[in-house]
């Protein structure tokens, strides 16, 4: 089994993390870094985006929150017996996105399920959540795409002395809109973690998964150039 999962969260939410520098010929380790746009196109060493979250998933580390960069990866892992690979689009997510729109149907077009991070530390993060689960479902209906799984995490459950957002919150948030929850702490658990991807593949699973990809790896990567290099232009 292949599916293509986007994970998005704003900043402060544990989800995009520091960058490890890995100079060409080195170790990724587990990891299979597949683009790190914003760098590679910089630089001849390769840059790894690592989201906190993700992270974990790929090498059971935890690295901190430092940079929010457009990166997507891929991770094979073993569910049941059966050998399923991921390939993971790492995403931060800002509500002023107005230029990006056409990035952001290409990812809801390539997606097979999402998983949307807030922090529990972080209320503005979780009500994003809930205006991020509209906007998808709604330009899943304009594109014409099939219905995707998605997952709630909040992360940094670890600092709980520092919650504004309660558990039943977030429960509550993934029945009204027919989503799963979860809450984590990439920091402490990878276990945790691992729970999220595993059970997002099982959803997967119950679901259809269209055989055919809308968009190829090569019209993310180019799409994905585009953007960053209006990025760079405007900040002259």
């Amino acid at each position: 089994m292949e599916a293509n999962i986007v994970v998005l969260g704003t900043e402060r939410v544990g989800k995009s993390g520091d960058e490890i520098i890995i100079p060409p010929g080195g170790d990724a380790g587990v990891c299979s870094c597949l683009v790190s746009l914003s760098h590679a196109l910089l630089s001849p060493a390769l840059f790894f985006s690592l989201s906190a979250l993700t992270v974990r998933l790929l090498t059971r580390r935890f690295i901190g929150e430092y940079g929010d960069v457009e990166s997507i990866y891929s991770h094979s892992f073993a569910v049941d017996g059966r050998e399923v690979t991921l390939n993971v689009w790492d995403s931060p997510y800002s509500e002023d996105s107005s230029g990006e729109t056409s990035l952001f149907e290409k990812k809801v077009q390539w997606a097979d399920a999402y998983v949307l991070v807030y922090s529990i530390c972080d209320r503005a993060s979780f009500n994003s959540v809930g205006r991020l689960i509209q906007t998808i479902r709604s330009a899943k209906v304009y594109l014409n795409a099939d219905k995707a799984p998605i997952v709630i995490v909040g992360n940094m459950r670890d600092l709980h002395h520092r919650r504004t957002v309660l558990s039943e919150e977030g429960r509550l948030l993934a029945l009204n809109t027919d989503c799963h929850f979860y809450e984590v702490s990439a920091a402490e658990n990878y276990h945790g973690v691992l729970m999220v991807f595993h059970g997002l593949v099982d959803r997967m699973k119950d679901a259809k998964l269209t055989t055919k990809r809308p968009l190829g790896f090569k019209g993310i990567v180019r799409s994905m150039s585009a953007v960053f290099a209006r990025r760079r232009t405007d900040s002259f």
